[in-house]
């Protein structure tokens, strides 16, 4: 006769486990000064499989665009949500993004049975989640999210040099380099910079950034 302790971890399992679709979770721009911070989540079709997902910050941005097409193409289907910089600057940086993540499960067309997130934490949902540290390169449905993530992101970032060519943001994709640094203080914050960042409010409170190269 089976144990108590044995039919509760049993159970355990057997709910933890169940069958069903998968939907992988990862975001991009935690670090940058300026712009959202953008997740993906994908679930992907088992008979379409996709060759050559990995991390997205192991790939060549060639590369992730060529896989963000197949991701797109090949999916089961596949949601993109962000976290705005006036949310990252109220929320801080961890809750939105998880509040990005959140609003990508919740934008899936078809809802999966579990999440795989990337990293140590999880965002607040209706069904099945776990958290994988270094996920992006363990599990192809987290891999597929972080590509997508990062060129979305990337996209926007692209477009917001069209406005403000002077900052550089089609090279730094506004992480805080040595350019991106020397243009801040040169020209001051724009409405795309988050404000709760160190380097971005010194910047406002007429700080002069240690020297730069």
């Amino acid at each position: 006769m089976r144990s108590k302790k044995f039919l509760k971890a049993e159970q355990a399992r057997l709910v933890w486990d169940i069958p069903g679709l998968i939907a992988g979770v990862d975001e991009a721009g935690r670090g940058p000064l300026a712009g959202p911070v953008v997740a993906a989540a994908v679930i992907l079709d088992d008979l379409k499989p996709i060759k050559g997902l990995a991390d997205s910050k192991q790939l060549t941005a060639r590369r992730r665009e060529k896989l963000y097409d197949e991701i797109r193409g090949r999916a089961l289907c596949c949601s993109v949500a962000l976290a705005t910089v006036e949310e990252i600057d109220r929320l801080n940086i961890l809750q939105a993004t998880l509040l990005a993540m959140q609003r990508a499960v919740q934008g899936l067309r078809l809802k999966p049975h579990k999440v795989l997130v990337d990293g140590n934490r999880l965002p607040a949902l209706d069904m099945l989640a776990e958290a994988i540290v270094s996920g992006d390169a363990l599990v192809p449905a987290i891999s597929a999210a972080s590509i997508v993530a990062k060129v979305t992101r990337d996209r926007l970032l692209d477009e917001l040099h069209q406005q403000h060519p002077a900052y550089g943001f089609d090279r730094h994709k506004g992480y805080g380099t040595a350019e991106h640094l020397r243009a801040l203080q040169a020209h001051g914050a724009l409405a795309e910079h988050r404000r709760s960042f160190a380097p971005v409010a010194r910047v406002l409170a007429g700080d002069q950034l240690k020297p730069l190269p």
